[in-house]
């Protein structure tokens, strides 16, 4: 069995490389860009920005070598009916979720907002699935995409840690998922934020899932593939 070299201890990758996948989470133009959601609460949105050129690699690494890639975007439709009052309520900017700002009606499906960013731009076959809350298996038909297609095992990438990021995993961890988050390709508003949900995730023997850099996943990666060639 291949393996990444990881914390706490070395993530055993599955024996089929279709049961593996990309999991890109919150790399949307809302909380990534001045004038978003992210910016909207107050926030210095240069941290998020930093992972850009990591999380560009990581996904190149995929494609590169043919594994499925699922991106995750944060939104709601257009009448806010998935978007609950106390969610709304919490929001004490000049703008609010629904309204219109620089990038469209905040946090609305089918607005520039909910793009993408371009650097990270979904090919033809890359699945993009909308979540309503902070978790991306919340009102998401993210379980039933898993199970079709086999897949067991998710390297996670993304923002914010603390939020969609931590609380995915340990959505996917009480599934039975198995978990690892690039260190070096996620990233929080706060970075001290970040430091603790790394230790938090790996805490007690990897109680929600493993970390591990980009490099150290690529590297794994690139093994683990070249196996199931000569295999």
């Amino acid at each position: 069995m291949k393996t990444i070299s990881a914390l706490p201890y070395e993530y055993d990758l599955p024996n089929d490389t279709e049961n593996l996948a990309l999991l890109i989470i919150g790399m949307q133009r809302d909380l990534i860009e001045p004038g978003g959601f992210g910016a909207i609460l107050g926030n210095d949105v240069t941290p998020v920005q930093e992972i850009i050129p990591t999380v560009k690699q990581v996904l190149e690494s995929f494609r590169a070598l043919n594994l499925p890639v699922i991106y995750i975007v944060e939104g709601h439709q257009p009448d806010l009916s998935d978007c609950p009052i106390s969610k709304q309520n919490r929001v004490k900017g000049d703008l609010n979720i629904g309204d219109v700002g620089p990038l469209g009606r905040v946090l609305v499906l089918g607005e520039p907002g909910t793009e993408i960013i371009s650097d990270l731009e979904p090919l033809p076959g890359e699945l993009v699935i909308s979540k309503p809350g902070k978790g991306a298996f919340f009102g998401s038909d993210l379980e039933d995409v898993l199970q079709t297609r086999g897949i067991s095992h998710l390297i996670v990438t993304g923002i914010t840690t603390e939020v969609g990021v931590q609380t995915t995993m340990r959505e996917a961890n009480d599934r039975g998922y198995e978990c690892l988050l690039i260190e070096d390709a996620t990233s929080s508003y706060f970075p001290e934020f970040k430091q603790i949900c790394l230790e938090m995730i790996r805490a007690q023997g990897g109680i929600v899932g493993w970390t591990a850099t980009a490099e150290q996943v690529i590297h794994g990666l690139n093994q683990w593939k070249q196996s199931q060639v000569l295999a």
